[in-house]
């Protein structure tokens, strides 16, 4: 892998305690080369350094710079994962510098089917959303014989066709031609003005099935429950992937395409531990973060607060104490 990069201590910095009281204490720099076998809870962290899909779909660049906007805010948040500690780990960043999409997305698939295979939860910082595609084969590459759910919180369906091009906006049409009548897609979050006619055709084409933003939200929490109750029945595991662009701007400004009209991080999160509560939730990403158009790190603090969720979730579903 040579553009890989090793986690850097300088990115965890924070208040210094005596009893480890942040997460910058509790952080394992590891080397993605050298992956060892996961003991007790393991959570993964890996950068997907990558903004060039992001490019190709006309997009504003700057994404690459995701993963470490995303460790600074999460560095000084609090560790409430004690007693019996919870294996947090930083296996650096994986990045795309010479607009080699495709060599980029091969070498992530691979280092997240290593991590799977040796018992650690992959939580992967993007970068742009052409990390899905990467994700789910290194997921499915793990997982050879599962039945695997994808749910997506975003404004779009990222269908477009990519037989010429792969791009950010290609993800899960690759996955889907790949995995033809196994395809299983959800997507929470769809803003109708955001997604052409023709992508409302593809969705329908695949069966993929969608809730609009306008139903996105704690107040209609019963129905998406229903809807995740019977996704969940579907399937055998479950990916998770966040893209920061379906938040409204007011939550996340800094991202690659925002919205004014996106959803709320309320939702996101009760989606978020419900899925991990179902034990069917394997492995996550956060994309789009855009830290060139961040204002006062909004949306590298949002996306720090979804992953200390994803943690928080993970770490209680595999009864590491918490206060």
């Amino acid at each position: 892998m040579k553009n890989y990069k090793q986690a850097e201590a300088k990115f965890w910095q924070g208040r210094i305690s005596e009893d480890a009281l942040y997460l910058h204490e509790l952080i394992q720099l590891k080397d993605l080369t050298q992956i060892e076998r996961a003991q007790n809870a393991s959570v993964a962290l890996l950068g997907y350094a990558c903004d060039e899909g992001v490019s190709r779909n006309l997009g504003r660049p700057g994404a690459i710079e995701g993963p470490n906007a995303i460790r600074k805010t999460l560095s000084s948040l609090s560790n409430h994962w004690h007693e019996t500690p919870l294996n947090l780990c930083d296996f650096g960043d994986l990045i795309c510098t010479d607009q080699n999409l495709e060599s980029h997305q091969n070498d992530t698939a691979q280092a997240a089917s290593d991590l799977l295979k040796n018992g650690h939860f992959p939580i992967i910082m993007g970068g742009g959303h052409d990390l899905a595609y990467a994700h789910f084969k290194g997921i499915r590459k793990a997982f050879p014989k599962k039945k695997i759910g994808i749910v997506n919180l975003d404004a779009h369906f990222d269908l477009r066709d990519g037989s010429t091009e792969a791009t950010s906006g290609t993800p899960f049409w690759q996955i889907a031609q790949e995995e033809k009548e196994n395809f299983t897609y959800y997507c929470f979050g769809i803003q109708k003005e955001s997604n052409s006619r023709q992508l409302f055709q593809t969705a329908s084409d695949y069966g993929v099935r969608y809730l609009l933003n306008s139903a996105f939200n704690l107040q209609n929490w019963y129905h998406i429950q229903k809807e995740l109750d019977q996704f969940i029945e579907e399937v055998e595991l479950i990916y998770l992937s966040i893209d920061l662009d379906g938040f409204s701007s007011a939550y996340a400004p800094g991202v690659s395409a925002p919205s004014p009209l996106g959803f709320a991080p309320d939702v996101a999160l009760k989606t978020i531990k419900y899925l991990v509560q179902s034990q069917k939730l394997v492995s996550a990403d956060v994309v789009e973060l855009n830290p060139k158009y961040d204002l006062d790190n909004a949306a590298a603090r949002l996306a720090s607060r979804l992953i200390y969720a994803l943690i928080d979730a993970h770490a209680e579903l595999n009864s590491v104490k918490t206060v």
